[in-house]
């Protein structure tokens, strides 16, 4: 009995140290060492919004290196030509692999066009990585309704938009992966950017809704919750005012994850077929799962805390 006790309590502290050091959910951590590679992806076309810096920036170049064809989308045409410079060089891929196709994800009427330009290009679309998207901080007293709604249309519902684009013609090929880029913030209720836990949160529902109904379809969903990754995420954040920007450049604090390890992560999400991941080094992602199993426990503790603590968390500081 003395020996099972021991075991029991062996595997526990080996469990707890192995957290401690993980810089993802448990699932996520076990499929890393023990699931498929990243390189069961290739040969496959896959279309990254927001592929003109950050974490879209590196999805492509992990993408790129396991040999995935390429569609690189995003406003800027110089940075997106330079991140399909770089691809080029990280595997086997030539010019004709990757695509760059340039558009404002805002803008809804032209999703349909950059979908048949896709399908014109490569034939298919097997990966769909809904990743663009901008940030907030702001106070909600502060914050104008227009920048709600913009903040609603542009992380919200141009993810659905064009995802609605795209399913036709996976459903008639019966197999396709679509992944979008959500937040932690979507499981915490962090201050200062209510507006931007809002469209995540949303994110997270409408997605989740569909990865049920396109299950008869073969289709898969991965919903990737990042939190605080050095991008840069805030300097084109919304403010509370309609055409500002918060401007502030981030700095590699000790917490906040490179936007090359989350992109990692996610690459071994879709690879795994995960449905939801959170991709985040602690305290955050202790508090992620304090907040997902003991929500009461864990707001009254941030009460306590105090807004200004919360907040230096949140930023991975």
């Amino acid at each position: 009995m003395l020996l099972i006790f021991c075991l029991v309590m062996f595997v526990l502290a080996l469990s707890a140290l192995f957290f401690w050091f993980a810089d993802g959910d448990l699932t996520l951590m076990w499929f890393e060492h023990f699931g498929h590679k990243a390189d069961i992806l290739k040969g496959r076309v896959a279309w990254v919004t927001g592929a003109s810096s950050g974490i879209g920036k590196h999805i492509a170049y992990q993408l790129a290196r396991v040999g995935c064809k390429l569609v690189l989308s995003a406003r800027s045409t110089t940075e997106l030509e330079n991140v399909r410079k770089d691809c080029l060089t990280c595997g086997h891929l030539t010019a004709d692999d990757v695509l760059v196709l340039p558009f404002d994800i805002a803008d809804i009427a032209y999703h349909s066009v950059a979908t048949d330009m896709v399908l014109k290009a490569f034939g298919q679309i097997d990966i769909l990585v809904n990743n663009a998207g901008r940030s907030q901080r702001a106070w909600i007293i502060d914050t104008e309704l227009a920048v709600d709604r913009e903040m609603i249309e542009l992380n919200t519902v141009a993810p659905i938009s064009l995802t609605k684009c795209v399913l036709p013609h996976m459903i008639a090929r019966r197999r396709g992966h679509i992944a979008v880029t959500s937040s932690i913030a979507a499981k915490i209720s962090v201050p200062f950017s209510a507006t931007y836990c809002l469209t995540k949160s949303a994110v997270n529902a409408w997605f989740h809704c569909l990865e049920v109904e396109m299950s008869p379809h073969n289709i898969l969903l991965t919903v990737a919750c990042p939190g605080p990754v050095f991008t840069n995420l805030t300097s084109a954040a919304f403010t509370g005012k309609s055409g500002q920007v918060y401007g502030e450049h981030q700095e590699q604090d000790k917490n906040r994850m490179s936007a090359s390890r989350c992109a990692e992560l996610m690459v071994t999400a879709i690879a795994n077929g995960l449905s939801e991941v959170w991709i985040s080094r602690h305290p955050v992602l202790l508090i992620t799962y304090c907040m997902q199993y003991l929500p009461s426990l864990t707001s009254r503790i941030f009460r306590l805390v105090g807004l200004k603590r919360i907040m230096t968390t949140r930023e991975g500081r």
